[in-house]
């Protein structure tokens, strides 16, 4: 009885320190609600042209984020149906996919099974970055000021009225700021001066002191089990390759770094994932999304082989049986 009393508290525990979607939300709005909204032109999966900074001062903007294959965006869609045929003249409802372990073309068959008709956008991670994006579904609000009103998860009377309010803020002149800089990686030129932050309270290095050939490993702690009924191929994809890396780190001649995104994850729901599956490399939780965007990664789980002079020699996606030669090949390049 003692036994089963305290794994039912061990789980609760569990359960009540891992961040629900709101507390996602919550932390992207802080920094966010209530500075000028970021001026960015986006294209939607049609071709079409959005410049939002022409909204500002003018209309308010409604932007959802979502993904197909996350479960509450699927169950709050008809509410975005709702308000974009009910927007009239003041508000522009725009629909922009992740674009994290989705496709154009899955986009595309879901809007056409749903019956959309709003703008969709697919993202390639630098509007989730100017919008701070930490969760599916992420509604941001921007009232007619041009000013960011509002930033949540869920649909609520809360959504509501910062809808509502969004359409009567006043304009103003300084309603924009400029678009945030945003740096691709180019996987021709070498990884260096970079500094990564990790778990351990360490400092993972890549500069001329630290020339080591190195594996990194994009990943999200919830694939594996988010995804076993939506994506059971994806899924299994994340644990193969979880169960690969796991093998081969250890006494490997490369350094290794783990990289999880900061999309539905936080520093102690990367920690639970590290202690449940015993990894042994470091690991970052890419909170930002910066090193996804630098190294220009949309899907994982997905590998870099960087040489010893900082050059990202192979990508991969997925399990590659071949990938115990290729780390021979890395550590003698």
């Amino acid at each position: 009885m003692r036994i089963v009393i305290l794994f039912l508290l061990l789980v609760f525990s569990a359960l009540a320190q891992a961040e629900t979607g709101e507390q996602h939300a919550q932390s992207a709005a802080r920094g966010l609600v209530g500075t000028p909204a970021p001026r960015l032109v986006l294209k939607t999966i049609d071709g079409q042209t959005i410049d939002l900074a022409s909204y500002y001062g003018k209309k308010a903007v409604y932007l959802k984020f979502w993904a197909t294959w996350c479960v509450p965006c699927r169950e709050q869609m008809p509410h975005l149906k709702e308000v974009y045929e009910h927007a009239g003249s003041d508000l522009a409802v725009i629909a922009v996919d992740v674009g994290f372990d989705d496709t154009v073309e899955d986009v595309r068959k879901y809007r056409d099974a749903m019956g959309l008709k709003m703008p969709i956008v697919f993202d390639d991670g630098s509007i989730g970055e100017a919008f701070h994006l930490r969760v599916t579904p992420q509604h941001v609000v921007i009232g007619k000021d041009g000013r960011v009103l509002y930033v949540g998860h869920e649909v609520n009377a809360k959504l509501t009225a910062a809808l509502q309010a969004a359409r009567t803020s006043v304009a103003s002149s300084d309603a924009t700021v400029a678009a945030p800089h945003v740096s691709d990686h180019d996987d021709s030129e070498p990884v260096t001066n970079l500094s990564v932050p990790t778990l351990d309270g360490e400092s993972f290095q890549f500069d001329a002191q630290h020339a080591h050939p190195t594996v990194l490993v994009f990943l999200s702690p919830w694939c594996e089990t988010y995804l076993a009924h939506s994506r059971p191929a994806l899924a299994a994809s994340c644990k193969a390759v979880r169960e690969q890396v796991t093998s081969l780190s250890r006494d490997s001649p490369v350094r290794w770094l783990g990289i999880a995104s900061g999309l539905w994850s936080g520093k102690d729901d990367l920690l639970a994932y590290q202690r449940e599956h015993h990894l042994t490399m470091p690991l970052a939780l890419d909170a930002s999304g910066t090193l996804f965007r630098r190294f220009r990664v949309m899907h994982v789980p997905t590998l870099l082989l960087i040489d010893a002079q900082g050059h990202v020699v192979r990508r991969i996606e997925g399990v590659d049986a071949q990938l115990p030669s290729k780390l021979k090949a890395l550590a003698a390049h």
